[in-house]
């Protein structure tokens, strides 16, 4: 049993901080605004933030890990909160109270920030906020968060969104990024790094980098072109023209342009792209073969090449990345 209650009013006077708790809590992404938000210290002075815990609904409440808990500040606090965060949602098709939704939307009018991680960007979708507004959340939710508020401009490719006063943020551990983002804006970039220190983690992710996520590239199996998707795949450094393209596929150039579009959702350049970028990331996390061999095996030729691309789909370059991801580094 784990009793979660606000820090001492009197200790500080600093913006107040409300994570919502609900049951089916995700206790890691709950975690990040306690440990960030809700740890003393002193050495921030009187103004830091004040935090508390936010029950939506009555306890006990279960939260994830077989952990029950009991959460004295209530949904009154959203009322007051100058900060209202939102841990990732209990599922991506499980409604969002209303008394809830009229609620943030109130907290949102009279001057707080929202802030979510994960899948909690659901509940900030369900009040409205975010509809002509990008937004980010994990990648394996933004097909259905398109699909549930299509008014949402959905950035499944970054860690998170700042758009005004309302804050989105992706899969879990992104939140930290997020929350440390938040503490830079309020009390600039040494308290922001004297946190990350205190977690061990590097004090700066920006919000544009990626998620490094595993794309599947698209294409139906049963298809026409199905071969000519494998093959490519099988041979990614072969010089992959739109004519030579359609030659392999048995067709019109006319007409490949067309069922590849309807087939893949892209263009045959970028699909291509795609596919020896996948390539070099395997390359790079699995074989110590020099950058530069890197680029030929995946076929993009060149260095420069390879760099331009790479940097452009995953946010780093390819020896960053490699630094980064390499297997038994």
């Amino acid at each position: 049993m784990r009793q979660i209650s606000p820090i001492a009013a009197g200790a500080l006077r600093g913006p107040l901080v409300a994570a919502l708790v609900y049951d089916g809590l995700c206790t890691f992404e709950f975690a990040i605004a306690a440990e960030i938000f809700g740890l003393a210290r002193p050495e921030m002075g009187e103004g830091w933030y004040r935090f508390a815990a936010c029950a939506i609904e009555p306890g006990p409440l279960d939260a994830q890990g077989g952990l029950r808990i009991e959460v004295s500040g209530g949904p009154d606090l959203v009322a007051e909160a100058d900060l209202i965060i939102v841990p990732g949602w209990k599922g991506t098709d499980v409604p969002v109270p209303q008394a809830l939704t009229e609620a943030l939307i109130a907290a949102h009018a009279r001057g707080a920030r929202l802030a979510s991680i994960c899948s909690g960007a659901f509940v900030l979708a369900a009040t409205g906020l975010l509809d002509g507004r990008r937004a980010a959340t994990h990648w394996r939710y933004a097909d259905a968060l398109v699909e549930a508020r299509p008014a949402i401009s959905v950035d499944a490719s970054v860690l998170y969104v700042e758009e005004g006063r309302v804050l989105t943020s992706a899969g879990s551990a992104a939140g930290i990024d997020l929350m440390l983002h938040i503490v830079r804006n309020d009390f600039g970039p040494e308290a922001a790094n004297a946190v990350a220190r205190r977690l061990v983690m590097p004090p700066h992710r920006n919000g544009g980098q990626a998620q490094f996520m595993e794309r599947p590239v698209a294409g139906r199996p049963g298809s026409r072109l199905a071969p000519l998707l494998d093959r490519i795949r099988a041979e990614p450094a072969r010089r992959w023209t739109v004519s030579e393209m359609a030659r392999t596929a048995v067709m019109s150039e006319r007409s490949f342009m067309r069922r590849f579009a309807q087939t893949t959702g892209m263009s045959p350049g970028a699909w291509v792209i795609g596919v020896r970028t996948g390539e070099a990331k395997r390359l790079l996390e699995a074989t110590r073969h020099p950058i530069e061999e890197v680029a030929r095996m995946a076929g993009f030729g060149s260095v420069s090449a390879l760099r331009h691309h790479f940097v452009r789909a995953v946010g780093l370059g390819p020896r960053q990345y490699r630094e980064r991801f390499r297997q038994g580094r």
